[in-house]
């Protein structure tokens, strides 16, 4: 009867220490934030208290998986590795936290709702961090992070059907929730709310995240045997990934063969083994279709100008339907429950030795060229196409960053745009002015000159380019890592030059002092 008491009370403790997190700062500054944490509690509380007039008798069972906490600590490890180089992420702890403790409560509490008995362990973990690893709601929407976790929890608890003569979860936990809110966002048009595209992006900001992601990886491919869907289907986006680049002389994903966000889905979202099939061949069909989904949900959502990084989220539920007939499928092939850890060996090796060859054709890494202006600018120049646009895209995006060059640049694109018509969104030259005027407020006198080109008729000047400063190659060398290591302008040169711009190669081959 005492260890009932004990248990009943479990729910209420991580509602008020829910409750006790109002008291942060940075929660207490925010209304909305404060008002998402007291009314989560009071639902908690409430729900507790209709429990316990409903004559049940709760009681706990302790059961520590490792196939949850393997899982946490490989998704914790990257949060905070990812939070070193973006600041938001440990900004930002406590929201995690304040998931954790409702994730907690709401579990137990929809258990007991129909049973007496709650196993307890670090189930909770993974489905909160897998979340956060791909999307978080703005803080004015904070309530929609616990409804996201809140369904992750439910489709666990009532989505199941029978598997190998059990009962079992038919989706994985974090990306059922992910997908379903995937949805309503996109077709409501708010992705606004949430801070999906930055995670995107920022996640490539640590050095040689693609390495650690990989390390961190083994473990649970060591112990579950996921090996051949991560590595079937990061093989199968490098090989289209190729394929691409080689009839259109442009990457397919831009920036990468591999955006990172998508590599980490690879390795921590869709390869639960609990939502995976069984079979060994079935786990690489698996892998296959993650990676062709991935890109098919890339050209399909970037077509109807949809934000593209949803392309590793909406599919995993739908894989976690077809496990069957996979299993179905490929029933002549081993039960993966039936290998040893010395065939999880041999996976892992071969692996090993695909991701040392993707590495060193920067397949995958921090040096992918298609991070950088001078390669976009030669595909520009060659006409290849969508890449005028992207690299006006790059330059808005320098721009936006504070380099006067950059500005001047997307201005001049967006008029060669406008004439050439191959970009809907720059359908105007007037359109132009815009940049040119950031420009020349950053200080950049071709902008400024440009600027009076457009705006006073008769003006007698033509649009003219410059080169950029060390203070624009400060901005323009970072590509898609966030920041760029060099800082003295000698060194700002030598990075450029290594990157392809001819301009700064010219500048360090002049002979004698410079003023930098």
């Amino acid at each position: 009867m005492g260890g009932q008491k004990i248990a009943s009370y479990l729910p209420l403790i991580f509602a008020l220490a829910l409750a006790g997190l109002g008291l942060i700062p940075a929660v207490r500054e925010n209304p909305k934030v404060l008002a998402t944490f007291l009314a989560a509690t009071v639902s908690l509380v409430l729900w507790n208290a209709l429990l316990g007039r409903g004559g049940r008798r709760p009681h706990i069972e302790i059961a520590v998986r490792k196939q949850h906490y393997m899982q946490a600590f490989g998704q914790g490890t990257i949060l905070l590795y990812w939070g070193w180089y973006w600041p938001a992420v440990y900004e930002s702890i406590h929201l995690i936290v304040a998931q954790l403790l409702f994730a907690y409560a709401f579990d137990m509490l929809l258990s007991w709702s129909r049973r007496d008995s709650y196993v307890l362990g670090f189930g909770p973990f993974p489905i909160v961090f897998s979340i956060n690893l791909f999307l978080w709601f703005k803080p004015d929407w904070f309530y929609l992070q616990f409804l996201l976790v809140a369904v992750g929890m439910a489709a666990k608890e009532f989505l199941r059907w029978n598997k190998d003569g059990r009962s079992a979860h038919i989706f994985n936990p974090s990306s059922f929730p992910l997908a379903v809110f995937s949805l309503v966002l996109i077709l409501t048009g708010t992705t606004d709310l949430t801070r999906g595209p930055e995670i995107a992006t920022t996640q490539f900001y640590p050095p040689h995240i693609y390495l650690v992601l990989f390390l961190i990886g083994l473990p649970v491919q060591y112990f579950f045997g996921v090996t051949l869907m991560t590595m079937s289907a990061v093989v199968t986006t490098y090989v289209f990934g190729l394929i691409y680049y080689a009839t259109s002389g442009i990457y397919f994903f831009y920036d990468s063969y591999i955006p990172i966000a998508v590599f980490l889905g690879m390795h921590l979202l869709f390869t639960d083994p609990s939502t995976s099939p069984r079979t060994e061949f079935g786990r690489v069909i698996f892998g296959v279709l993650y990676g062709l989904s991935t890109v098919a949900l890339y050209q399909v959502l970037g077509s109807f100008g949809m934000p593209t990084f949803y392309d590793k989220l909406l599919q995993v539920p739908i894989l976690n339907l077809s496990i069957k007939a996979i299993d179905r499928l490929c029933a002549w092939s081993r039960d993966t429950r039936m290998l040893n850890r010395r065939r999880h060996l041999a996976f892992i090796s071969v692996w090993a030795l695909v991701f040392a060859v993707m590495s060193t054709f920067q397949g995958v890494g921090d040096a992918h060229p298609g991070q950088w202006i001078p390669f976009w600018r030669q595909a520009c120049d060659a006409g290849r196409p969508y890449a005028c646009p992207y690299l006006a895209d790059l330059q808005l995006d320098y721009c936006a960053d504070g380099s006067g060059w950059a500005c001047n640049e997307a201005g001049l694109m967006h008029i060669a745009l406008a004439r050439s018509g191959e970009d809907f969104r720059r359908r105007t030259v007037a359109g132009a002015a815009t940049p040119f005027r950031y420009s020349c407020d950053l200080g950049f006198q071709a902008g400024c000159r440009n600027l009076t080109t457009m705006t006073q008729a008769g003006s007698g000047h033509e649009l003219v380019g410059a080169l950029p400063s060390s203070k624009d190659y400060a901005i323009v060398l970072k590509g898609s890592k966030g920041r760029t290591l060099a800082t003295n302008p000698p060194a700002l040169y030598s990075v450029a030059c290594d990157q392809g711009w001819r301009d700064a190669c010219e500048q360090l081959t002049l002979s004698g002092p410079r003023r930098w």
